[in-house]
């Protein structure tokens, strides 16, 4: 069980977070992490807002992050009896975009050390005519500490992210109203 109230983040997403927040702005990757966890009324009112479905919370999400519109990066708690980073990393948009973007902690901080960030990972969009991804190396250093045998390329990871919850996007739409 993951506790409700705890807040903070675990170690790696810590470390990983404190890079990306001295980043922003200098990759190109639009992705704004937070140094804790949304509250849970914040995200409860965030999810309800997002699927305009006021009988919802946000209990299943743990909100670390957002692109520069207000899409949210989080963790998705649905592994029962699973600890918070072994669970999914997943994006959800202010546009309605979607997508699982890691399987778990140790995937996502590989993803970030190659040069993306969830809305890159989630969507099909370029972000910039000219860019491109580039290997963080701080990021990378962070990943082979925390998760050295996650180690795969960022599409790789997106792929087995999507492979093992094909029917997220599906079952996020279902709560919409």
């Amino acid at each position: 069980m993951i506790p409700q109230e705890d807040r903070q983040f675990p170690a790696a997403l810590a470390a990983a977070m404190a890079v990306r927040l001295a980043c922003i702005g200098e990759d190109g990757v639009d992705f704004e992490p937070y140094v804790s966890f949304l509250s849970a009324d914040e995200t409860t009112d965030w999810f309800r807002a997002w699927t305009g479905n006021g009988d919802l919370d946000g209990d299943a999400f743990r909100v670390f992050g957002q692109d520069g519109t207000g899409g949210y990066a989080a963790f998705w708690l649905v592994r029962p009896g699973r600890e918070l980073v072994e669970q999914p990393i997943v994006f959800l948009g202010s546009e309605g975009e979607t997508g699982v973007v890691a399987g778990d902690l140790g995937a996502f901080l590989w993803l970030l050390a190659d040069g993306l960030g969830p809305w890159e990972a989630a969507t099909s969009y370029e972000p910039e005519p000219d860019w491109a991804p580039q290997v963080n190396e701080d990021l990378a250093a962070i990943a082979q500490q925390y998760a050295p045998g996650c180690q795969a390329s960022a599409p790789a990871i997106i792929a087995d992210a999507a492979r093992e919850f094909p029917d997220f996007d599906d079952t996020m739409i279902g709560l919409c109203r």
